[in-house]
Formats: structure tokens, C-alpha cells, sequence
């Protein structure tokens, strides 16, 4: 008998097994659709430089500059996952693909961050109130991420753990194209806060260029009267763009109303939106439990390139030279205070 008959014989052939036995083929990446109303595709055209006729074009041109230039890259190559780089650097495929590696390199580099992050995992932080996004967004579109440090009480568990709350709520915020176009705008509320505390916050401010989301406008209230030395301080790592954006207001709630308006805001900055609610907010990052985990709970490929290549092109600066320069703030921080 012919050795092609023995293997006949001892392995069943594809032909034999049933329907349900057949292995399944790997699911294909879901198609993208655009989700943006007409205006929002006006919007994203005038400000993005986002032209839909050309939008697929261009994502497979940063996908084919991932391929190329970081070829081992862990990262998803979906349309819409990459549409989020190209739209926060204005389809310019260089800045995008730089923020792209950014964005891993600062995942891979801060792994008490961003290791085993899913909102189970920070339930302590989430019902403390430290954060949420206020239910209406501004006129503009913006949704506003409200964070309220004198939540935190540092004996209770670490910043880490606040930031990673912060990134959570971002990653979560991201995934809407509306967001991606408009925005988000930032509330920070320093009553009763002590300059030590306020410290603190500096390093993620200034690592937010790793992050692909457009923030539109800073505005800090209650904040002691130093906080101005803080910033002065932490200014230097900013992007004049992003430092041009950040408000001090102070107690001055009629100054906080010029730039958001009193019927999206709490009664606790003067509006008329009744009381500040944290629970919806904490439910629906509770219901995207599973996105997280298979986001964020798997292991890194021992192949990533950026566990062992320069991430950067030359002349830019690197996540570990940033890691450097944010160990410098804190120190410089913690010594005034």
C-alpha cells in the first residue's frame, strides 16, 4: 500500500468531518462606516483636513507605513482604529504614525497604568467621585471630562490609580467618531486641594501626547493661588498649542460661564443642570468591561518592536527621555512643597 493510502487511512480527511467540525476561518475586521452626520463631515473636512472620498485612501496609507516601518508593531490595523491617529494629527501621515508609536510606547513604558486596565479594576476610584463626564457636551460638541482631586485621599490607593482612571475614561470617550472630530474639553476642580496634592498631576498632563483625542480647552477652578507658580513650572513640557488652551479661573464662576455655559453645568459651578452625577457615567464604563479585557488584559507579544527598537525618528524626543523629564517635574514639585 502506497505511503498516500496510509495517510488516508490514519488521518481523517477535511471530506469526513462534519459541518460542525470544520475548523471556522478567521473573522474578517469589520468594514468601516462612518457614523458622522453631515455636519460633523463639513466639520471634520474644514478643521481635519478630512476628505471622505479620499478617508480609506488615506488609512491604507498609514497602515501601509505601519507594515513597513514598524513591521512587528503590535497594534490593530482596523480602519476605524487608525482613522482615530489620522484625525488628531489632521491626516498628516507622519504625525500620525508618530502618534501611533507614541501611543503604544507609553503603554508599554507606564505598565501600572495601563496593565489589567478595566473599569472592575477601579471601582474604589470610580465610586470615590474623582471623575465623570457631564451628561450634556458643550456648544461645540465637546464632551466634558470632570476630575475633582479633593476626591482623592492618597492613604486610600495611589495617583496611579487615578490616572489610570482618567485613561480609561478617555479610551472609552474615543471610540465615538463625534468625539474624535469635536473633541473633549476638561473641568478640574481644585477646591480644599493641598499644593501637594495638586503636584501630583503634572506627569499626566504633560504625557498626553501619547494620546490620540483632541483637547480643546483646560479650565481649572478653586485652584490655590500658587497654582500658578505649578504651572509655570509644568508649561515648558506643553505644546504652546496646549498651554494656550488651559483657563485659571479661580473662584470666578462668571468667568467659567464665558466658556461653558451654565445649562450643562452642575449647580456646584453654577449651573442649572441639577446635582453633579457620577453613577451614569461609572455604569457605562462598567458595561464596556469586556472591550477593556480583550484591550488591555492580554499579554505584550515578546516580538513588539518597541520592547527592543528606537521608537522615534532621530531628533525627536523619546518616551523614556519624557519618562525623564516628567521624573524631573515631580522632583521639582515635591521640593516646593
Amino acid at each position: 500500500m502506497s505511503e498516500e493510502s496510509d495517510s488516508l487511512r490514519t488521518s481523517p480527511s477535511v471530506a469526513s468531518l462534519s459541518e460542525n467540525e470544520l475548523p471556522l476561518p478567521p473573522p474578517e475586521p469589520p468594514g468601516y462606516v462612518c457614523s458622522l452626520t453631515e455636519d460633523l463631515v463639513t466639520k471634520a473636512r474644514e478643521e481635519l483636513q478630512e476628505k471622505p472620498e479620499w478617508r480609506l485612501r488615506d488609512v491604507q496609507a498609514l497602515r501601509d507605513m505601519v507594515q513597513k516601518e514598524y513591521p512587528h508593531l503590535s497594534t490593530s490595523l482596523d480602519d476605524a482604529f487608525l482613522l482615530r491617529f489620522l484625525r488628531a494629527r489632521k491626516f498628516d501621515y507622519d504625525r500620525a504614525l508618530q502618534l501611533l508609536v507614541n501611543y503604544h510606547s507609553c503603554r508599554r513604558s507606564w505598565p501600572e497604568v495601563f496593565s489589567n486596565l478595566r473599569p472592575s479594576a477601579l471601582k474604589d476610584v470610580l465610586n470615590s467621585g474623582f471623575l465623570t463626564v457631564l451628561p450634556d457636551t458643550d456648544p461645540r460638541g465637546c464632551h466634558v471630562l470632570c476630575i475633582r482631586p479633593d476626591r482623592w485621599i492618597p492613604s486610600s490607593y495611589p495617583i496611579t490609580e487615578n490616572i489610570r482612571a482618567v485613561y480609561l475614561t478617555l479610551e472609552k470617550l474615543i471610540q465615538s467618531e463625534e468625539t474624535q472630530v469635536n473633541g473633549i474639553v476638561i473641568l478640574a476642580d481644585y477646591k480644599g486641594v493641598s499644593l501637594s496634592k495638586a503636584s501630583h498631576f503634572g506627569p499626566f498632563i504633560a504625557k498626553k501626547d501619547g494620546f490620540p483625542i483632541r483637547i480643546k480647552a483646560v479650565h481649572i477652578v478653586n485652584e490655590p493661588r500658587i497654582f500658578k507658580g505649578i504651572f509655570a513650572i509644568i508649561k515648558p513640557f506643553l505644546k504652546e498649542k496646549i498651554a494656550n488652551r488651559f483657563f485659571l479661573h479661580g473662584s470666578d464662576l462668571n468667568s467659567l460661564h464665558t466658556n461653558l455655559p451654565r445649562n450643562i453645568l452642575p449647580k456646584e459651578y453654577g449651573g442649572t443642570a441639577g446635582e453633579l452625577d457620577t453613577a451614569s457615567w461609572n455604569a457605562v464604563l462598567l458595561a464596556s468591561e469586556e472591550d477593556f479585557v480583550k484591550e488591555f488584559c492580554q499579554p505584550v507579544p515578546a516580538c513588539d518592536s518597541l520592547l527592543g527598537q528606537p521608537l522615534l525618528p532621530e531628533g525627536l524626543i523619546s518616551d523614556a527621555q519624557c519618562d525623564d523629564s516628567m521624573r524631573a517635574v515631580k522632583s521639582q514639585l515635591y521640593s516646593c512643597y
